[in-house]
Parts: structure tokens; C-alpha cells; sequence
């Protein structure tokens, strides 16, 4: 039960890191440049005249592409992340002709996301048992400032950990071989099979909406 609720927490916690950074994207690309669905879309249909942020039709359905950008790939990749074993995924990589140290710094990558997040939730429980409150009691600003004075020692601690690791592999001499074997190697089934036939269809029928649309979007406008 308390590893359910750890692991629904840790996904909770990235969802709304996820939905706070897409919103302020969202808000600075149309702070920083209201006109570019006007330049993307070859058209102009205002729809709120308001000087430089005059909201155009173009604007907003731009927008609404970057929104479902969102909604589309946020799901996946939690998926990705959350079911992927990355021994298993590097051994794949490295089957399909990735050379396997590029495979080996992806499988550490990915297993480095969950301990950078034990480790602040560890370093934030400390915290407030030192009575520095850095939940929602505190306000928005005592939380920033927390926050920020936990990230900081916890980016040199990983820089110190990845230069650990590092320098162990180096002594296992890791790297000295063209190729190595996978301990959690398998052969391909049908089902690896047909999951690759149809990514590599899903890209052709990406490159071919490309032509058809002279560019990565769909314009209703013309």
C-alpha cells in the first residue's frame, strides 16, 4: 500500500510539473510572439483587438495544436517511463544497431529519474522536520525559496554521483570492446515484428502529411 501510494504520488507530482510548464509555455510563446500563427498560416482573422496582443484566430488555433501536442505525448512518455525496464530497453536499442554506449547512458538516464526524485522528497521530508514548512501551509514564496535550496546541493550530489559512476566503469573498462552482450537480451517475436512494421508505417504516414500539408501543420485556413 505504501509503495502504491509513493509511486501514484511520484506520478502526481510529474503530471502537475508537466501541466504548470505547458501553461507557461503556452503563455510566454503568445506574450513573446502573438502574430506567428499569422505568419504560419498565411492568413489573418482577428478575433480581440487589442494592439500587439490582438488575438487572431490563426494565434489561437495555433495554440490549441501546441495544447494537443501536450495532451497527445504527456500520457505516452509517463507510460514509456513508468513500464520500461531500462536494462531491457537498452538491450533493444543496441540490438536494432544503436552502438551500446549510447544504449548504456540511456539505460542510466532512466534510472537515474526515480532517484533524483526519492532524493528530494527525502531532502524536503528532512527539511521540514527541521521545521522549514514546504507544504501547501507555506506561502507560494517560502516554498520557492525551499525549493530552490534543495535543488541546488541536489545538482552538485548528482554531479558527483554521475562522476562516481563514471569513473567505475572506466575501471571496469567499459567501452574497450566494440560490442558486449545483454544479461536481459531477447529474441524478437512476431510481436516485436509487427509493433516495428507499424512504427515504421506511422512514419511514413508522418512524412507523407508533411507533403500533403507543405509543413508540420494542418491549415484550415486556405
Amino acid at each position: 500500500m505504501i509503495v502504491k501510494f509513493w509511486a501514484t504520488s511520484q506520478v502526481s507530482f510529474i503530471v502537475k510539473f508537466i501541466i504548470v510548464f505547458a501553461i507557461i509555455n503556452i503563455i510566454a510563446v503568445f506574450i513573446f510572439q502573438p502574430t506567428y500563427g499569422e505568419t504560419l498560416y498565411h492568413s489573418k482573422t482577428v478575433l480581440i483587438n487589442a494592439g500587439y496582443f490582438t488575438l487572431t484566430a490563426q494565434e489561437l488555433f495555433y495554440l490549441f495544436n501546441v495544447i494537443l501536442k501536450y495532451i497527445c505525448s504527456i500520457p505516452l512518455v509517463l507510460l514509456f517511463l513508468l513500464t520500461t525496464n531500462p536494462s531491457q530497453f537498452a538491450a533493444s536499442l543496441n540490438k536494432i544497431g544503436v552502438s551500446y554506449k549510447v544504449a548504456y547512458a540511456v539505460s542510466l538516464a532512466l534510472r537515474y529519474i526515480p532517484n533524483i526524485q526519492e532524493s528530494y522528497w527525502s531532502i524536503s521530508a528532512a527539511q521540514q522536520a527541521r521545521g522549514n514548512e514546504l507544504s501547501k501551509k507555506a506561502s507560494l514564496g517560502k516554498r520557492i525559496h525551499g525549493t530552490l535550496n534543495i535543488v541546488t546541493p541536489l545538482i552538485f550530489s548528482s554531479l558527483d554521483r554521475i562522476d562516481t559512476i563514471s569513473t567505475a566503469m572506466q575501471l571496469r573498462r567499459f567501452g574497450s570492446k566494440k560490442k558486449r552482450t545483454w544479461y536481459v537480451a531477447e529474441n524478437f517475436n512476431l510481436a516485436d515484428y509487427l509493433v516495428t512494421t507499424l512504427a515504421f508505417i506511422l512514419v511514413l504516414v508522418v512524412i507523407l502529411l508533411f507533403k500533403v500539408n507543405s509543413g508540420r501543420f494542418y491549415n484550415p485556413f486556405v
